[in-house]
């Protein structure tokens, strides 16, 4: 049997069958062929999930060789693909032509079926919404008894809203549009602030006057970076952009973890502490000069080369914006005591993305308000102690009321899920059991969350 490995390495899958699907007759033939195509069919992309959310004992359906680009319309600004094309190809496509998503994410190697219809984050861009499946304006898929289905915010925006989140349990997606917009650049300040002198008013303020916001906290240091769109990026801009996917693609993982791996436990814990010194100098650099600038789609990371050694992983909890200095500060403090209990610390920034007010999907993890994230990030040499880790940040999360990403937040327990998402988790729940009650998209990992 053939075996795929997700992006970091955290999750395998052996299926019986795996299907390249190259046309959406081949998709159709395998969700037909129940003999020869065994249950659960799963559809992937990339792979960059850190959930088993679209792994399959079954068969699972690799969607990358869809991949062309099929309209841009730079008169509608929309733009137009299929399902298994990367946002990384897909921005290399509209930049030709001077435009961009409303949305620039991160990871670069998603690809956009999965961004139709599953969790995304963004704060830099999220001007209006922080999640890709938003600006998502139509879309096709196979449906479990394998015809053809469509859907769009004109035809019937009530359906739009529950694809929007259906991680491929109610269709396989082969077809989506999205919005776009002419390509801007964006410049980004830095700002230090000591963690024990923050105050609910001065946080309310940051979020009230930035285009979009993110917190890296590197020890008791927070470091809040700021959007701010300008009117063209400067002779500097391509090469700051090249820096900074630098760090991310390579850097600051590889470091963290060599140090991990190479150093004996104190040597390792003060060369740690001295890369931590390291960042939060950087970050200081960075205000005293002003900050950087780039085109937006330059936020837009191609990690499909990074070598093992310099890869990450992370998770995501979602909390209400007031209550998020609170939770933030007990978080540090947790983490610490873990770290005295256990040895174990993240040895990567601190991420917090704030996510503007959603209700364009059914499982929106803004759609009740505004949300300020925690995000611990680390490169993992002891996958054990990682995953232990996140089972008990997850528990610490979900008691204070975070929401987490389905295939963002490794470990999440049905009763967290329920707790997160609430009644909308059963209408979920029973919309996934009425459309395939035969239960050919539904894997393990749903089946284990899903409300009977």
């Amino acid at each position: 049997m053939p075996q795929v490995v997700n992006y970091d390495g955290s999750i395998s899958a052996s299926p019986q069958q795996l299907v390249i699907a190259k046309s959406v007759q081949d998709i159709q033939n395998a969700v037909r062929d129940t003999a020869t195509y065994p249950s659960p069919v799963r559809a992937m992309g990339s792979y960059h999930s850190l959930t088993p959310c679209a792994s399959s004992d079954g068969t699972m359906i690799d969607m990358k060789q869809m991949n062309q680009v099929i309209s841009i319309d730079a008169g509608n600004l929309t733009f137009t693909a299929q399902g298994g094309l990367q946002m990384i190809d897909a921005n290399k496509a509209l930049r030709a032509k001077n435009l961009q998503f409303m949305l620039n994410i991160e990871i670069g190697n998603m690809t956009v079926g999965a961004a139709a219809c599953c969790h995304s984050k963004d704060a830099l861009d999220g001007i209006e919404f922080g999640q890709v499946s938003s600006y998502v304006t139509a879309m096709k898929w196979v449906a479990p008894d394998g015809s053809l289905a469509e859907a769009s915010d004109a035809s019937d925006p009530g359906l739009m809203r529950l694809m929007r989140s259906s991680y491929g349990l109610l269709g396989i997606i082969y077809e989506v549009t999205f919005r776009i917009k002419p390509i801007e650049a964006l410049h980004f300040t830095y700002l230090p602030r000591p963690v024990d002198e923050l105050t609910q008013a001065e946080v309310d303020s940051l979020l009230d006057n930035s285009e979009g916001l993110i917190c890296w906290t590197v020890g008791r240091t927070a470091v809040f970076q700021q959007r701010h769109k300008i009117q063209h990026p400067g002779i500097l801009g391509a090469l700051q952009a090249a820096v900074r996917r630098d760090l991310w693609n390579f850097q600051g993982a590889f470091l963290g973890r060599t140090i991990d791996q190479f150093m004996q436990k104190d040597v390792r814990d003060a060369i740690e502490q001295g890369n931590f010194d390291f960042q939060q100098l950087l970050y200081e650099t960075l205000h005293l000069a002003g900050g950087i600038t780039l085109l937006a789609p330059d936020k837009t990371i191609d990690y499909h080369e990074t070598p093992p050694e310099a890869r990450y992983a992370f998770t995501f909890w979602a909390f209400p914006r007031g209550q998020w200095l609170e939770t933030y500060r007990a978080y540090l403090d947790w983490a610490d005591q873990y770290f005295k209990q256990t040895g174990f610390r993240c040895n990567m920034p601190l991420g917090a993305y704030h996510v503007r007010k959603d209700q364009s999907s059914l499982l929106s993890y803004t759609n009740d308000g505004e949300v300020f994230s925690i995000d611990p990030i680390h490169a993992p040499t002891d996958q054990n102690a990682w995953n232990t880790f996140l089972k008990g940040f997850n528990d610490f999360a979900s008691q204070r009321g975070g929401i987490p990403l389905l295939n963002q937040s490794p470990f999440v327990t049905q009763a967290q899920v329920q707790r997160a998402f609430g009644d909308r988790w059963q209408q979920f729940s029973d919309a996934v059991h009425s459309t395939d009650p035969t239960g050919r998209f539904l894997n393990p990992f749903f089946q284990a969350l899903l409300s009977s």
